[in-house]
């Protein structure tokens, strides 16, 4: 047997490469999948030497005739249960073909392991009883073929003998089985009768279907167009994790498609931050030298610093994934508790997870059930399409353009409660536009340190409204500015006014609202700054992107003033409007702040003095390595 390779294509024994299809069967309990294999197993010569022979005398001991379906039994239990409840990959060779053939359950219970062996499939078998005919399940397997993307599929009408072989019959299963798939979309490459268990249409036409013209199981299979190799579509490398060795900053994670090598032009997403790779790297060798495709994990190198966190997607430039805050998906339910409009759910996809909400639910149908009749909800084994809007900006591609981006999982409250395609990427919200060229400052951070006596930093200051956050701030930059530093006020309010002006008080708009200040707020450390950020950012999550995207510039300051002083200060009039009604979304009434569990800095203005509050903000700095020389030892002094 041969190993899969990472692309659709396999070595032969001389060196040269042959196409690999992979297919699922899939069909309603006891209609002869698990025959059907091992016969295809013994037609194609593809057994074990004496595998066939050992196990005929193991039926023989048992006192029970030898099945076919004997060959797929991996476990006594299934044996004596009867029933499949897992997926098997079964690897054979046609003339043509290298085929992997994953046999999926086709028990209503296991229905989550079939989904898990069609996923990886480029084509189906979707399998048919000719005395039982088409059943609720099997029109249920075809609609989640349609709904994993699948349309190369291949109906087999199985146990002919068992209705003599009667063409009639065949012709009637053929014509409701190709409507109904029609119907979804998918055109059947071939409907087939056969008898798995005598051989009849799996790989030689026989006298009892003599009335049938259309190919045999194996070559369908053969006709059947493998799927692109991996290695020829775009590049898309998820980052896993960043290390730090020496002086190098790696960036490692598994080439999912495409391929790159050192002094490639690679563009991050989402954010569309542009660089070369200086050097690919790996374990125990290292670096690696020419192209390295997909399947391999690996780190790299860039010419750059750039800020990369786990969930970025790396691409090629031109060649990127879109970044979004929207998509469609057509999934399948899990979950007890139906999917409704409205619901807040965690999404997966590649190495990136983000909250999001249900906008809206379409499709949601009952595959089981013949008629088309849509719910407002999703049920349980039920499934739909729907739109999600994203808290923060993904990289993901539609499932048609890369399979390997165009996969979502789904989490409710920690469990997994659904998954399916990437139907579209509403690309209209571009995060940065990835033709955009970053250029650089023709100042280096050294010449403004020597100049400003200080490091770029990012000093966020949080609190509730009114516990002195902008007045901290604003004698904070006085102070620094005074000593000849050079402090940036970014003011919440005030980049509601004219940045953040198309914003709201979702949690999505808050989530961005903070994802912008804290991107202005780098960008100014970056270039030796000390952005001096005054916003409520009630949410621990929004704060903790920011500290991401800040990096090791960050300081995080929490103005403690409990709740009742900032109410009875309440300078700009908004607790009194929240109170009336008149403030929606305001924060500050309820339980709505989640204050930092870990902060470089806690101060209580109402029983700190504003000039003690700003030097103890001053000896944080210098402890932490912002303020240097006579800056740091004024404010040691104080």
């Amino acid at each position: 047997m041969n190993m899969i390779l990472p692309a659709a294509l396999s070595a032969t024994p001389n060196g040269t490469t042959r196409a690999q299809v992979r297919i699922v069967i899939v069909g309603h309990v006891d209609h002869g999948k698990s025959t059907l294999v091992g016969r295809l197993l013994h037609e194609t010569g593809s057994l074990p030497e004496g595998k066939l022979e050992m196990l005929k005398a193991v039926s023989a001991r048992r006192g029970m005739p030898f099945e076919w379906s004997f060959l797929l039994d991996a476990l006594q239990t299934e044996r004596d249960q009867g029933i499949t409840i897992d997926t098997t990959q079964i690897r054979f060779r046609t003339n043509a073909r290298d085929v992997v053939l994953i046999d999926a359950p086709g028990h209503a219970e296991f229905l989550r392991n079939m989904i898990t062996g069609a996923s990886q499939a480029d084509g189906a078998v979707l399998i048919i009883d000719a005395l039982e005919g088409v059943r609720d399940q099997t029109r249920r397997h075809g609609y989640l073929l349609h709904l994993l993307g699948i349309k190369q599929v291949v109906v087999v009408v199985n146990k002919m003998d068992r209705v003599v072989f009667s063409a009639s019959r065949f012709a009637e299963i053929s014509d409701e089985i190709a409507a109904h798939l029609s119907g979804l979309g998918v055109n059947p490459a071939a409907i087939i009768p056969i008898s798995a268990r005598d051989g009849d249409g799996v790989k030689i036409h026989t006298p009892r279907i003599g009335w049938y013209r259309g190919p045999t199981v194996v070559e369908a299979l053969d006709a059947l167009e493998p799927a692109r190799p991996l290695e020829a579509l775009p590049l898309r490398l998820p980052v896993q994790a960043i290390y730090k060795f020496d002086d190098r900053r790696i960036v490692a994670g598994r080439i999912e498609s495409g391929s790159l090598a050192a002094g490639d032009e690679i563009v991050i997403m989402p954010t569309g931050k542009i660089a070369k790779i200086k050097s690919v790297e790996s374990w125990p060798v290292t670096p690696l030298l020419g192209r390295q495709g997909a399947g391999r994990s690996v780190g790299i190198t860039l010419d750059r610093e750039l800020f990369v966190e786990r969930g970025d997607v790396i691409a090629h430039v031109g060649q990127s994934p879109s970044d979004t805050r929207r998509l469609r998906a057509r999934i399948f339910w899990l979950h007890d508790k139906p999917l409704a409009a409205g619901t807040t759910i965690l999404v997966r996809l590649g190495t990136r997870e983000a909250r999001a909400v249900v906008v809206a639910i379409d499709k949601a149908v009952d595959p089981g059930e013949l008629s088309s009749v849509e719910n407002s909800a999703i049920g349980r084994n039920h499934v739909g399409e729907i739109d999600i809007s994203l808290a923060q900006p993904i990289a993901a591609d539609a499932y048609a353009n890369n399979p390997r981006l165009g996969r979502l999982v789904i989490e409710v409250n920690g469990r997994i409660a659904g998954g399916g395609l990437v139907l579209s990427v509403d690309a209209a919200r571009r995060a940065v536009p990835v033709d955009i060229v970053p250029v650089e400052s023709a100042l280096r951070p050294d010449e403004r340190s020597a100049r400003y006596r200080h490091n770029g930093a990012v000093v966020w200051l949080t609190g509730l409204p009114g516990a002195g956050k902008s007045t901290l701030a604003r004698a904070l930059e006085r102070r620094l500015f005074s000593r000849g530093g050079s402090p940036m006020l970014l003011d919440g309010d005030t980049l509601r006014a004219g940045l953040n002006g198309d914003l709201g008080f979702s949690p999505e708009d808050r989530s961005e609202n903070i994802r912008r200040i804290a991107e202005v707020a780098t960008h100014l450390a970056r270039n030796g700054h000390i952005a001096i950020v005054a916003a409520v950012s009630p949410a621990r999550e929004d704060r903790a992107a920011a500290r991401r995207i800040a990096d090791t510039a960050f300081r995080e300051i929490y103005v403690a003033t409990p709740a009742e002083v900032c109410e009875e200060r309440d300078p700009k009039g908004h607790y009194a409007k929240a109170r009336a009604g008149a403030l929606k979304g305001f924060t500050g009434i309820g339980n709505d702040y989640q204050p930092p569990e870990r902060s470089e800095l806690v101060i209580d203005t109402s029983t700190r003095p504003l000039t003690e509050a700003t030097h103890e903000i001053e000896r944080m700095l210098a402890d932490t390595g912002i303020l240097f020389d006579e800056l740091a030892d004024l404010a040691a002094n104080i």
